[in-house]
């Protein structure tokens, strides 16, 4: 029986050991969300796929054809999708050639594994295109998704897959739906001071601007959403995407979701607080084309 070897995510402790527990065990879920800051939940990913694709007895070994072609990224039996790197990386049609594509055999391995980054920016429909393997999930197949919060995703796709919030995932911080209604309307303000006198605070508080970038990708993506002509609402606020996406394209909005991503990468890998802020609300401004 092989066993999983995780290293390098100091503060998951119990997560690992259950992930060890499941993996050592053979009941590993067929669906796993990681959400948590993208540097750690996208690296435990692709740990797992690695260990799922591994031949040795503890896995990942690092040293099997298995591991050399995961690190190399050509494995023929890992399939990646990159939501951080590229907000639209998940059309539905995308979402389709996986469902079909789950159901052939692995190339090589015993495991065909799909790893889904940043999926915080899958829509609607491609979720619930997913949904439809989640449903009856064939043999042999591992779905490792990751996500800012899994609040983004829809409450069938998360109940059918078992989730681990990584350590800093929300930071613990609440925040004020009026707040980010106002920051919302600042950014297309007639006034540029508005955006900067509220992210003012952020500037000394990382967890809070943790907190605060997600939801703002939230409502950006429900604004684009609403332009489209759609109705779902993932931020909680439809309001508030609603009177944001009034007054810009769709494709405004897609670049100012654009910013707000980036933005957050910039965060994960603890970037200078006040230059990203400044920068920010620069970026957001003209990509609003204020």
């Amino acid at each position: 029986m092989s066993s999983l070897r995780l290293t390098g995510f100091s503060g998951n402790e119990e997560i690992l050991r259950q992930l060890q527990l499941s993996f050592g065990e053979g009941r590993l879920a067929h669906a796993i969300i990681l959400e948590g800051p993208a540097e750690e939940r996208n690296a435990l990913a692709a740990a797992l796929a690695k260990a799922a694709v591994c031949s040795g007895t503890v896995r990942p070994c690092g040293e099997c054809p298995g591991c050399v072609k995961a690190q190399a990224g050509s494995h023929p039996d890992i399939f990646t999708l990159d939501g951080d790197a590229d907000t639209r990386a998940f059309p539905i049609d995308a979402i389709r050639r996986i469902r079909s594509d789950a159901y052939i055999r692995p190339n090589e391995a015993q495991t065909k594994v799909y790893a889904l980054y940043g999926v915080q920016n899958m829509s609607e429909a491609s979720q619930n295109a997913l949904l439809k393997v989640f449903e009856e999930p064939p043999e042999n197949v591992l779905f490792l998704l990751t996500a800012s919060s899994a609040s983004a995703l829809l409450p069938t796709v998360r109940s059918r897959a078992q989730i681990f919030s990584l350590e800093g995932a929300r930071a613990g911080v609440a925040i004020d739906p009026a707040y980010m209604e106002k920051l919302a309307a600042a950014v297309t303000a007639v006034n540029e001071t508005d955006l900067l006198y509220l992210t003012a605070d952020l500037i000394k508080d990382k967890n809070r601007l943790r907190a605060v970038l997600p939801q703002l990708g939230l409502i950006l993506r429900d604004a684009a959403v609403l332009r489209s002509g759609g109705s779902s609402c993932l931020s909680g606020q439809k309001e508030t995407a609603a009177a944001l996406g009034a007054g810009l394209t769709r494709e405004k909005l897609l670049s100012l979701l654009d910013e707000v991503q980036k933005a957050r990468r910039a965060l994960d890998q603890n970037a200078n607080a006040s230059l990203l802020v400044t920068a920010l609300c620069a970026n957001l401004r003209a990509a609003a084309g204020r």
